[in-house]
């Protein structure tokens, strides 16, 4: 397998990595500048020449793999036999310089209901790296020729029409994915709101609309839904900055988006 597949693979399954390089070779070596090697929690793949060298790289890379913001490090080696190292002995003779870049499990969005903001935020967010999912029951809103827009989107986007219970999406979605709730049907709104408190795996919860139209639905999801206050209030509304009052489509998903990355800014802090 080669690295790219490997690096594929981890974020196939949402899960942390490092990816190691060698960076400059002097003298004798192992192996080349540019040998790679993939570690993940329980597996590696590829290599950079075995030994000491491999060895403490895995170690350093399963330390970073569990920090909670790694930065990329850069690790020297002397390859001679005056050098204690932690795993055996390498005396090829020469220096070696390894690179080790965190591959962290990318975010998750998910907008439900792709109409005119929907599209719009889904144009600007495609171009993160994050997994995008787009949910709405109406098949001509998610077309091919429609969705074209996305096209040459960095995100990795994946695409649900669900005709009858959308809500049913949110249990298959990848831990901590962002989620904003922005349907054609207030009814579809609420029903989304009270299934995603009670999803216990999903980040944050965003829903558009007006300051009365979350009046009747808070009342509604503490009365019907049995949420309470502090349940109820994991709920975001309105999204989107304050400041940024415009109502056309492009500029109420500029705002939802802008608010959505500062939120993924603050993320640990």
């Amino acid at each position: 397998m080669t690295w790219v597949d490997a690096v594929t693979r981890l974020r196939a399954r949402r899960e942390a990595g490092v990816l190691v390089t060698v960076a400059t070779v002097r003298g004798h070596a192992p192996r080349d500048a540019g040998a790679k090697l993939v570690v993940g929690q329980t597996e590696t793949w590829g290599s950079i020449g075995g030994g000491n060298i491999e060895a403490v790289a895995i170690d350093r890379a399963r330390g970073m793999i569990g920090a909670s913001k790694p930065e990329p490090e850069l690790i020297d080696f002397a390859l001679n036999d005056k050098v204690t190292n932690e795993h055996g002995v390498q005396c090829c003779g020469g220096a070696v310089s390894v690179l080790l870049e965190p591959l962290p499990v990318v975010r998750a969005v998910a907008i439900f209901g792709v109409g005119h903001v929907g599209l719009e935020l889904a144009r600007i967010l495609a171009r993160q790296d994050l997994d995008l999912h787009l949910v709405d029951t109406r098949a001509d809103i998610l077309t091919e020729e429609r969705l074209d827009v996305l096209a040459d989107a960095v995100a990795q986007v994946h695409v649900h029409h669900t005709p009858l219970l959308p809500e049913e999406v949110l249990e298959e979605l990848p831990h901590g994915t962002h989620i904003l709730i922005m349907t054609h049907d207030h009814a579809e709104d609420a029903a989304l709101c009270d299934a995603a408190l009670r999803t216990t795996h999903l980040g944050s919860l965003g829903l558009i609309g007006s300051e009365a139209k979350w009046v009747r639905f808070r009342k509604r999801l503490a009365t019907e839904g049995g949420h309470g206050e502090a349940t109820i209030d994991r709920i975001k509304t309105p999204i989107g900055l304050a400041t940024l009052t415009g109502k056309e489509p492009a500029t109420i998903a500029v705002s939802v988006a802008a608010d959505l990355l500062r939120t993924f800014e603050t993320e640990g802090d």
